[in-house]
Parts: structure tokens; sequence; C-alpha cells
């Protein structure tokens, strides 16, 4: 035990200490506040008003839908893209040389893999934290309907879709051994995870047959759980100023807060339980890669 959270210190540290790998990971969120509070905020506020049945809503509200939209977005994807940065000490490791002297030394594959596991959870969770409380601030300052459960939520939505990222990335770097091939999954994952989860652009704008493949991802139900908890009071103050039930039940469908899985309404329960499972399952992945390499060995 002493060895794994010794272990699981050097790589927390070596990760803060390298200035690239960290300024990448902090800096995804931040620059993607920017870019939609500033190119993507208008188009999200002028759909919302030309879709509504009546356009004299309180500019405050139609601001913390469109506020609440951004963040979810934000955090849906910054989950799993800074935990593949994190996670990228592993591959740094085998470039370099150090995963050998490790192996020489009296550490077992299990305390190694452990380690790396833990510091990308850690240093991942830390970010994301960060990162929540900055898009929080942000809805304050737009347009604040967030009751303390919504936010309680938000923050489990957040930490499961760590615990998603982190296993993710463990298993897909744990084939990676060059710096190449960090740049190049770096840049996949990057430009194309906010695409496959419905963060860039809602599911609901897809074609059938792209919405029942991408209804199969766990990483869509994470981004609906985000959405469902970063909006669901705005979308109840809006049904109190007079929006009808059946107006507000389309506009969740066009937010995917609510999903469909093959014409069946996925609850909310069903989302956590395969984000759960997903979770268990890509970590059990994790460990019999492991372990096979150990037996190969």
């Amino acid at each position: 035990m002493k060895t794994t959270l010794l272990l699981i210190k050097r790589n927390v540290k070596l990760f803060f200490r390298d200035k690239g790998m960290f300024f990448t990971a902090l800096i995804t969120p931040a620059i993607l506040l920017v870019l939609y509070a500033t190119f993507l905020g208008n188009v999200y506020r002028d759909s919302f008003t030309s879709g509504l049945p009546q356009n004299n809503l309180p500019k405050e509200l139609i601001d913390g839908l469109v506020g609440g939209q951004l963040i979810s977005s934000i955090l849906a994807v910054s989950c799993i893209t800074v935990a593949f940065c994190s996670n990228f000490l592993m591959v740094q490791d085998k470039a370099n040389g150090s995963i050998r002297d490790f192996r020489i030394a009296p550490v077992k594959s299990a305390t190694l893999s452990l380690s790396y596991y833990a510091a990308t959870l850690i240093s991942t969770l830390l970010i994301c934290l960060v990162a929540s409380g900055i898009c929080l601030a942000y809805v304050a300052a737009v347009g604040w309907y967030m009751s303390v459960s919504d936010v309680l939520l938000l923050l489990l939505d957040v930490l499961l879709l760590v615990l998603f990222g982190t296993a993710l990335s463990s298993v897909i770097n744990f084939f990676l051994s060059s710096q190449g091939q960090i740049s190049a999954v770096g840049t996949i994952v990057s430009s194309g995870y906010g695409f496959i989860c419905g963060a860039y652009m809602p599911i609901s704008s897809f074609g059938e047959s792209l919405q029942s493949v991408i209804s199969f991802l766990p990483g869509t139900y994470g981004t609906s759980l985000v959405r469902n908890h970063a909006m669901r009071g705005v979308l109840a103050e809006m049904e109190e100023e007079g929006i009808s039930a059946a107006a507000i039940d389309e506009l969740r469908d066009v937010l995917d807060c609510n999903l469909y899985f093959f014409g069946e309404r996925v609850e909310e329960a069903s989302m956590y339980l395969v984000l759960a499972s997903s979770i268990l399952l890509l970590v059990g992945v994790y460990i019999f890669l492991n372990a096979l390499r150990k037996k190969e060995k």
C-alpha cells in the first residue's frame, strides 16, 4: 500500500509539473467556455426565442437556459478530454523508458497499473471540479435557476464522467507507447468525442440511423444527465412563466434532456445504470489487459 501511495503521489506531481500536459488539460474547459459564450451563445438564444410559442420571456430566463446548455456541453466533454491528458503520463513513461526502471525494481505490475489509474482519477477530478466551479459562476452571472440538489447531482455527474473517462483512457492508452501516438489520440478525442456524445450538436439534430448508433454509446447518457441537472431549474421556471408542458417536453427533446433508445424514452435511473455499468466494464477490461500482459511476461 505504501508503494502504491508513493507512486500515485509521484504521478500526480509529475502531471502538474509538466506544463504541457497540465495547461493542455486546464485550458480546454476555459477555451470551450469562451468559445461557446462568444460564438454559440447568440445562436442558441435566437434558436430558443424563435422556437418558443411566446417571445416575451425575461432575458435572464433565456440567458439561464443558454448558460445551462453551454456548461453542460463543456463539462460533458472536459471530463473525458482531461482524463486522456492526465493519463498520457503512463504513455510518456513508456516512451522515455521510465516504465522499464519500475519493472526492474520490486514493484508489482498491479501496483503500477493501479497507481496510474488512481493518479489520473485524482488529477482529472481536481481539474474538472475547478472547471465546474467556473461554469457555475458563469451561470450565476447570466441567470441562476439551479437548486442545491441540482448542483449536487451535477457534481455527481462530473464524478461519474471522470470515472468513465479515466477508465476509457486507461484502456486506450494501454496500447500506446510513443509521443506520436499521444498526439494522434489526443487530437482524435478532442475533436471527435464532443460530436459523438451530443455535446457539440444535439443528438436530435442527427439522422435516425446515426441517433440509433449513438444511443449505444455510454457518453451520450452522461451528457444527457449533465444537461438535465444543469437545465432542470430553468425549464421549470419557464413552465411557471406560462410555457405549456408540451412545449417544454419538446424543448427537452431538442436539448437531449430526453433520450430515446429505439423509440423508448430512457429514464434518468437507466442513464445512471448504463454509465455505472460502462465504468465497471472498462475497469474490468483494464485489469484483464494488465493481467494478460503479466502472464505473457
